[in-house]
């Protein structure tokens, strides 16, 4: 973990991990990010970190299930910017061939998938995936610490 100033005065608190591409790598993320945000002052209960850990735990779940290579991990980048009330979600995967669509799919209400993308378009202000070098993608999320400054982007 990660904490510092920036040059222009910005508090950042950083935090990377590894996984492996598995369920039980997915739920580890979750849990992860839940105990930083705690450590970062916000509470498990709280908006924020319930909402981090959502989104969290469907760009992992998304990474194990439609980005997994055999053999490789997804790494898990979460960084706070107090000063934007902001807090950006990195999950990359090995996977180049798959990147995700660029607006959510529509689901059908019965189905037992297809909500991921959805959720994360719904909780975040943004959101988009870039390349990784030398493999892979990372699909991130910008989530509002603030739920005012959700309302006042028209979430």
């Amino acid at each position: 973990m990660l904490t510092g100033t920036t040059s222009s005065g910005r508090e950042l608190h950083l935090v990377t991990a590894q996984f492996a591409s598995s369920p039980r790598g997915a739920r580890l993320a979750r849990r992860l990010a839940v105990r930083r945000m705690e450590e970062w002052g916000h509470p498990p209960a709280s908006d924020t970190s319930c909402t981090v850990a959502l989104v969290v735990g469907e760009l992992a779940a998304n990474a194990v299930r439609h980005g997994r290579v055999p053999g490789r991990d997804f790494g898990l980048r979460l960084t706070l910017d107090t000063a934007a009330g902001l807090v950006r979600i990195e999950v990359s995967d090995a996977a180049a061939a798959k990147r995700p669509p660029a607006v959510p799919p529509s689901s059908c209400p019965d189905g037992e998938s297809g909500r991921g993308l959805l959720l994360v378009d719904v909780l975040a202000l943004r959101w988009g995936s870039t390349p990784r070098r030398p493999v892979g993608k990372t699909v991130w999320a910008e989530v509002p610490t603030d739920p005012a400054v959700a309302s006042r982007e028209g979430r």
